[in-house]
């Protein structure tokens, strides 16, 4: 297992301000809810795993005008990084001094990867060595075969190594998006040399998954069962980088408006990036399904966290569970910190 992360230091952000790391948990105390009226889409009642219904409402219209929201995007510049820290680390060490896992020659290696910084995405590349993308968020997906693959904050991947007949060693990398900051493992056979490895790539990694073509290729081996839609909301994601402040349904919390559901319902949430920062979106207590991406529907992963970038729509199916009040977060922390965060409701 891996862990990926950043260091203690503090960062900043884009406007120029000087920030500590929040600190773990921040934000996380639930201040009392207030009644508001929910978005219920009566259009959406009688819609299936399918999402037939999906073209009408507030939602259709918003699939409608995807197209030309992505166009208008294309001149705009997404915003990266807008935190930058002393170290990146996996496994609590930088490409210094990393771990070396020690492996057989060709052997079968399951990796799992955690992304568990605080605002930081990273591509994870095992370069020589073929992999396999085989569950995201600890859930089981049809099979995807590649050598670099991408996660946000909060996400999991679960990669399936077969290594060389051969001594050997290999880098598994992960590169900070945007930036040529990067850390990572090595797995190597016994005796292996082992060359050092620069902690600054060459070039700069891309950007993660701005167009979601990753997130379409993922498939669930496992479908939430098929049944009627009892409830829909759609959820608005915005937010500044001047001043930082980052919302959801416009409001930050404590001034937030809860999103409402009874125990069993079969609930669509459709999250709207309105902002030019991706946001991996997390609901606590509950996994979902991906079902639509831009307006295209998928029988997408399932999932806990799914990554929303700018100018996007994402829309996940699930059932709601105990009678609660279950957080819905930004887990890019910084933005969770300055507001990012509302409460699914559940009653029974």
């Amino acid at each position: 297992m891996a862990e990926i992360r950043q260091g203690h230091g503090g960062g900043s952000h884009g406007s120029g301000g000087s920030h500590d790391e929040p600190a773990e948990g921040a934000g996380h105390l639930m201040a009392p809810a207030t009644e508001t009226k929910e978005m219920d889409h009566a259009a959406m009642a009688h819609g299936t795993m399918n999402h037939d219904a999906m073209g009408g409402g507030m939602q259709g219209m918003m699939q409608k005008m995807m197209p030309g929201m992505m166009g208008d995007m294309a001149g705009m510049e997404m915003d990266l990084n807008d935190y930058d820290w002393d170290a990146y680390l996996a496994n609590d060490r930088t490409l210094a001094d990393p771990e070396i896992v020690r492996v057989e020659r060709g052997g079968r290696v399951r990796l799992r990867v955690i992304n568990a910084a605080a605002a930081t995405v990273f591509w994870i590349d095992t370069g020589k060595a073929a992999a396999r993308l085989i569950a995201v968020d600890a859930h089981d997906i049809r099979p995807l075969d590649g050598n670099r693959f991408g996660l946000a904050m909060g996400q999991r991947l679960d990669l399936e190594l077969d290594l060389p007949d051969e001594a050997g060693s290999w880098p598994i990398l992960a590169l900070r998006e945007g930036a040529r900051e990067r850390t990572g493992i090595v797995l190597a056979t016994a005796g292996a040399q082992m060359a050092k490895i620069s902690e600054l790539a060459d070039e700069e990694a891309p950007a993660f998954d701005t167009d979601l073509s990753q997130e379409l290729q993922l498939e669930a081996r496992q479908n939430l069962p098929e049944r009627a839609v009892e409830r829909s909301h759609m959820v608005m994601l915005g937010g500044t980088m001047a001043p930082y402040v980052w919302t959801i349904d416009g409001a930050v919390w404590g001034q937030h408006r809860p999103i409402f559901a009874r125990t069993g319902e079969r609930v669509l949430l459709s999250f709207h990036n309105m902002s030019m920062m991706g946001h991996p979106m997390h609901l606590h207590g509950h996994i979902f399904q991906v079902v639509d991406i831009n307006g295209r529907k998928v029988n997408g992963a399932r999932r806990d966290t799914v990554y929303v970038p700018p100018m996007s729509m994402v829309t996940v199916a699930l059932d709601a569970g105990d009678a609660a009040r279950w957080m819905v977060h930004c887990h890019h922390m910084p933005h969770l910190e300055t507001g990012m965060m509302t409460e699914f409701q559940v009653t029974a």
